[in-house]
């Protein structure tokens, strides 16, 4: 524990910024949920654009609005 997955529409993502990511990500959750790094797990999930709101929006942004932090302003 924690899993984190990350859905996002496709971007070239490089080996060198995906690292950043995860690390800034991993000191994040390490920091705030007292875990170790080796407990932590994350995906980056390309997601097209016309699949968004069936795959993303309406499963886990409107169906599990009570478990969000941040809503997002679209």
């Amino acid at each position: 524990m924690p899993h984190v997955n990350i859905k996002h529409f496709p971007t070239p993502v490089g080996e060198e910024q995906s690292a950043r990511l995860v690390a800034a990500i991993t000191a994040a959750l390490t920091e705030n949920l007292g875990c170790t790094e080796d407990a932590v797990s994350i995906a980056l999930e390309p997601v097209d654009p016309t699949e968004w709101n069936e795959r993303v929006y309406r499963p886990e942004v409107v169906e599990r609005r009570a478990l969000l932090h941040k809503l997002p302003n679209y």
